[in-house]
């Protein structure tokens, strides 16, 4: 018996911190990339360059491997369905996919589940924006339903004049997505992966802290989550893997609602890892990335249970410095419980170009982890 070939479609570096963990299981993993110089390419020695989005490429590349997964959720649905028909092994289906690419198919797949989501609606006119807001209350929220990450295609309007001046994001796709602005306590996030035949677990329900749109830390468990609330959110997430068939790791990114029931809303779907899942590289029994390429693979999944009490992930964003290596000495010496993971791009400002990992201690609490945390990240952004 061979090990298996795992192809994943995406050279980002999410494909590229699944090689540690398909290298230490023996499995084959070949990449996708997008150019030769994106981050998986330095970590597969098998990442050919291609577009996703041509279809014939893809025939191409899935030619070999026992399962086909993602980095991201872009490749075209219906290219999707043609290599399936043509008996390749795709993981996770697209007609799951659909739910991450599309948030309009994604708003009503939790409305149809029964689960708590943000009053929202489809728009197609500034006109229906405006209605939306009068009937519900500015501000609210404009999403493009797909192609938006990290607070791109995402926009608050306060009132009728800044539902006009948005009337150029029709141009570019309708309908879109208009939804209530929520209050909120904090983001959390439900992390769970399934089988194709149907095993699954969850990780702890983690606090996600987001800063300019983009997710800054992650502390898990969530300090201080509510037991009822926690469960509620485990529950929610394990169920919508199940009733729309995910396979591979999920996210559910989910707003915390105190003294709104049950405690919290549904934001986004992610299905693939994700950055809020980082922390468990180094601070779970198994890892996202590995229980990922089990999962796809239908092996049997992984122990979730945190290693910690406490546990921070967090993002380091392209700054001044663009000589990272230079600042490691300092940055090492700094906080040696800490566990750099740099993804190998190039520094731009605002790029995620890292993250850190720190296993809080016995009698730590959760501001001195996150500090030290912070202590690294910030030097080996700033160079100092």
């Amino acid at each position: 018996m061979t090990f298996p070939v795992i192809g994943v479609v995406g050279g980002g570096q999410l494909a590229r911190m699944m090689a540690p963990a398909a290298v230490a299981l023996g499995f084959h993993l070949r990449v996708l990339a997008e150019a030769p110089d994106v981050s998986a390419v330095d970590a597969v020695a098998n990442a050919p360059v291609g577009d996703y989005r041509d279809l014939d490429t893809l025939r191409q590349f899935a030619r070999g491997v026992d399962v086909l997964t993602f980095d991201h959720e872009h490749v075209p649905g219906e290219h999707l369905q043609a290599l399936i028909a043509e008996g390749v092994n795709v993981q996770p289906r697209p007609d799951a996919l659909i739910n991450a690419q599309d948030k309009l198919v994604m708003r009503r797949a939790i409305e149809r589940l029964g689960l708590p989501n943000p009053v929202w609606a489809a728009v197609a006119s500034v006109a229906d924006i405006t209605a939306f807001g009068e009937a519900n209350g500015w501000p609210v929220v404009l999403k493009m339903p797909r192609g938006g990450y990290d607070g791109k295609g995402v926009k608050v309007l306060r009132n009728a004049g800044d539902a006009a001046a948005a009337s150029d994001w029709f141009g570019s796709m309708s309908p879109l997505l208009v939804e209530e602005m929520v209050e909120f306590s904090r983001e959390l996030s439900a992390l769970v992966a399934r089988t194709p035949s149907g095993e699954a677990k969850a990780w702890p329900v983690a606090e996600s802290i987001q800063v300019a749109g983009v997710c800054d830390e992650v502390i898990a468990p969530a300090p201080g989550l509510p037991a009822d609330v926690e469960a509620a959110a485990e529950a929610a997430a394990m169920g919508i893997a199940e009733a729309l068939g995910v396979t591979g790791v999920m996210a559910a990114e989910l707003f915390e609602t105190p003294g709104r029931a049950p405690g919290y809303l549904i934001n986004e779907l992610a299905m693939r890892p994700h950055n809020t899942g980082h922390w468990t590289m180094d601070g779970a029994v198994t890892g996202q990335f590995e229980q990922h390429l089990r999962a796809v693979l239908d092996l049997p999944l992984g122990a979730t249970d945190a290693l910690s009490d406490i546990v921070v992930m967090k993002n380091f964003l392209g700054g001044a410095n663009q000589d990272l290596y230079g600042a490691y000495p300092k940055a090492l010496a700094a906080e040696p419980t800490v566990k750099v993971h740099s993804y190998g791009k190039s520094v731009r400002p605002g790029r995620k170009i890292g993250h850190v990992n720190v296993i809080g201690a016995k009698d730590d609490d959760v501001a001195a982890v996150r500090a030290r945390a912070s202590t690294v990240a910030n030097i080996i952004r700033d160079g100092q």
